[in-house]
């Protein structure tokens, strides 16, 4: 989907594969590496990712930092702390949304031109899929219309449910078919 010279591209792959400027790290408070998107990136990254993770003292849910890409195709990670769903009602929704918009401020601070996100905090966090993506396909798009460096935005799908979910939700919501 073109947005304004700027594209919102979904695909079904391996995020630590992806060569774009950045990819994104649904990573855990301590930034050690973990499962999931987490584990897969470290071990494609190398040690040197975890060395560097170590000097950044963890981060906080909904934050993000920054670190170089080692051996990946990516020259930078961004790593941000999303949510554990706990019901709905304890501000997940706001936490994701701030993840998505940190990585995006943090890209735009770097003067990258092309991010890749995971379905952050849909694996081991247990954030309902469909709620998720809405939030990171409105949060991406809202910030996509902004005077930004931004120039492409890959949602990496590991899955085909979550590829569906992205697939089905993005047209409708570029659209305005739903409102966000």
């Amino acid at each position: 989907m073109n947005l304004a010279n700027k594209q919102i591209l979904v695909v079904q792959g391996d995020i630590t594969q992806q060569g774009v400027d950045a990819i994104v790290n649904a990573a855990n408070n301590s930034l050690q590496g973990g499962a999931g998107v987490d584990g897969a990136i470290h071990r494609a990254a190398g040690e040197e990712l975890l060395k560097e993770c170590l000097t950044l003292g963890g981060c906080a849910t909904g934050d993000a930092k920054i670190t170089k890409g080692y051996n990946l195709p990516a020259k930078w990670v961004i790593h941000t702390v999303g949510p554990v769903w706990r019901g709905g009602n304890n501000g997940e929704d706001e936490l994701l949304t701030q993840c998505y918009r940190r990585c995006l401020e943090l890209a735009q601070e770097y003067q990258i031109s092309r991010i890749a996100f995971p379905a952050i905090s849909t694996g081991a966090y247990g954030f309902p899929l469909e709620r998720a993506t809405k939030i990171a396909i409105t949060e991406v798009k809202s910030f996509l219309e902004k005077d930004t460096c931004i120039e492409q935005v890959i949602f990496v799908c590991f899955s085909q449910e979550s590829y569906n979910c992205y697939q089905q939700l993005i047209k409708k919501i570029l659209t305005g078919e739903i409102k966000t």
